[in-house]
């Protein structure tokens, strides 16, 4: 189990981007149980929707992808990149998710070679299904992205 403080070790996310708590699970490389706790203070709130708070979907892929970036950044080769989603298929958003849920995702390895592969994700609230999608990612080398000047 990790806490909070061990995922901003792992993770560069920070608010307002950080969506994920508490990693529950984990087997490195292979698969990963997170949790996020959605609370109305959540600055995405304000615009969405006013008289009818509800999580972004695509903040839900994000908070589910962020699991499968700590699991990847778990292994120690490569804890000095960071992830990035290369695709999305499949994705299915089942339930609202809204103030109060605890959003958990189960993130399984479908493949990995390198620095490239692909997990299955599934983010449950209450155990019933809210989202579930496959998603290509990446690991890439910090700051390979940042502007040349």
């Amino acid at each position: 189990m990790f806490d909070i403080e061990q995922i901003r070790s792992y993770l560069p996310h920070r608010y307002p981007m950080l969506l994920v708590d508490r990693i529950l699970e984990i087997e490195p490389g292979k698969r990963a149980v997170g949790l996020k706790n959605v609370t109305i203070n959540e600055e995405f709130f304000n615009g969405h929707f006013p008289g009818q708070a509800m999580m972004p979907g695509v903040l839900i892929l994000e908070a589910m992808a962020q699991v499968g970036g700590v699991l990847m950044l778990s292994l120690p080769s490569y804890q000095t990149r960071v992830p990035v989603i290369g695709g999305i298929e499949n994705a299915r958003f089942r339930k609202p998710v809204v103030p109060g849920d605890t959003l958990i995702t189960e993130v399984e390895v479908l493949f990995f070679r390198r620095s490239f592969g692909k997990v299955k994700m599934i983010g449950r609230v209450n155990e019933e299904i809210v989202a579930t999608c496959e998603m290509t990612f990446g690991l890439i080398e910090r700051n390979s992205f940042s502007k040349k000047e």
